[in-house]
């Protein structure tokens, strides 16, 4: 038995996924454990489909295992993003190793790249908060002396998949897993590219076409591309748009201190977004705040973070509790494998869930928070504290 974990958020499953999963297998997985993304994802975007629908999915496409990751580390930077998820699959106790895709394909050289980073970060920082001062983000001030010394680790990281891996690699290290690293080299499509390849397509791209009403059937399992189609019919394609009013009105109702509370707000950035408070559009609001300091998805994750709520406070607490959305009779094999090992509770109910404790009440709160609030992002409006009822997926066919 070997157990293997891929993060994701497969906003949607693509063929790009598929190829994933099948490398993974090849490489001797004889399980897959996916800890996936709920509602909201990294980008700063709703998830175009309900995240316990795409857990079936997922489920029907090659994982055995699905976990939810907590809304607050789905809408983080990328090294909250992988810390956060790393940390789940090291905790379930049965996860022997990490697969993830990267532009790079290759671990050594991740590895490599990595202690480089990390190396530069620590000797190099008064040369990095220069050039922040100029008005760049910290990646790409990072990424500049990086190639000072080092231009085959500064063009790894500057590749979008490369540089979450290097996140989740240095995850690894953080928590001591004993998960060995694993990446799968990335195929045809780039990552928010807008054309397509060979049957593949960047998820963005899917995404858009979905969104124009283009047929998308070639890009992904025949099933997936049904539950689209079924998603389309009834209302239930989610978009960042239909929450634009509620999003104004919040911003438009906190103070600068409330703001400043926000997750990954600071260096006077809540300023900023309070100054934006006039914007009579998402839009207007995301270009009035963006510097090249600030990108949009960072904005956009702020935005989702005070409309849901997130705080500082509540990225400073680890995943007291795994969620599981979906498995299959192998998911059950590797949940009886963890049941003695697990350092954390996993259980399906979040009612339950809620009251193991106050961190796990936090936890809970927000995510039936966000849940409500991406009811209100379908064209077919759901009721509220939907996550209290809901029945996950067990497949045993």
């Amino acid at each position: 038995m070997k157990v293997s974990g891929i993060v994701c958020e497969y906003n949607p499953f693509h063929n790009g996924h598929l190829y994933h999963i099948r490398r993974t297998r090849e490489n001797g997985a004889t399980h897959v454990v996916a800890v996936m993304s709920g509602n909201f994802v990294q980008r700063g975007d709703v998830a175009v489909i309900d995240k316990l629908e795409r857990a079936r999915l997922a489920v029907r496409s090659g994982a055995d295992l699905v976990i939810e990751l907590p809304v607050q580390y789905c809408l983080a930077s990328a090294e909250n993003f992988a810390s956060g998820a790393v940390y789940l699959l090291d905790s379930l106790g049965a996860v022997d190793e990490l697969s993830f895709g990267s532009e790079c394909g290759d671990t050594e050289k991740l590895l490599k790249a990595m202690e480089t980073v990390d190396n530069a970060a620590l000797t190099h920082a008064e040369e990095i908060r220069s050039i922040m001062e100029k008005g760049y983000t910290y990646p790409r001030a990072l990424n500049s002396v990086v190639n000072g010394y080092d231009a085959e680790a500064a063009a790894i990281i500057a590749e979008p998949n490369n540089t979450l891996a290097v996140e989740y690699l240095r995850a690894l290290k953080k928590f001591g897993s004993h998960m060995k690293p694993f990446t799968v080299k990335r195929i045809n499509a780039p990552h928010d590219c807008g054309e397509t390849e060979n049957g593949f397509a960047s998820a963005s791209n899917i995404r858009d076409m979905i969104g124009r009403g283009a047929p998308v059937d070639e890009f992904m399992t025949p099933e997936w591309a049904e539950a689209v189609k079924t998603a389309v019919s009834k209302g239930e394609i989610a978009s960042l748009n239909r929450l634009e009013r509620v999003m104004l009105y919040k911003l438009r109702s906190s103070t600068i201190e409330e703001i400043e509370q926000i997750c990954d707000v600071g260096q006077g950035l809540e300023h900023r977004i309070y100054g934006a408070r006039m914007a009579g559009s998402i839009d207007e609001l995301l270009f009035t705040v963006k510097t090249k300091r600030y990108t949009m998805a960072r904005i956009r994750r702020i935005m989702l973070d005070l409309l849901i709520g997130v705080t500082k406070e509540d990225m400073k607490q680890l995943p007291p509790y795994g969620r599981i959305l979906a498995f299959n009779e192998r998911g059950r094999e590797v949940l009886a494998r963890a049941k003695d090992k697990a350092k954390i509770p996993f259980a399906s109910s979040i009612a339950k869930l809620s009251q193991l404790s106050d961190t796990a009440e936090r936890f809970a709160e927000l995510e039936i928070r966000a849940s409500d609030i991406y009811g209100l992002a379908l064209e077919t409006v759901t009721s509220a504290e939907k996550d209290y009822r809901a029945k996950i997926m067990i497949d045993m066919e």
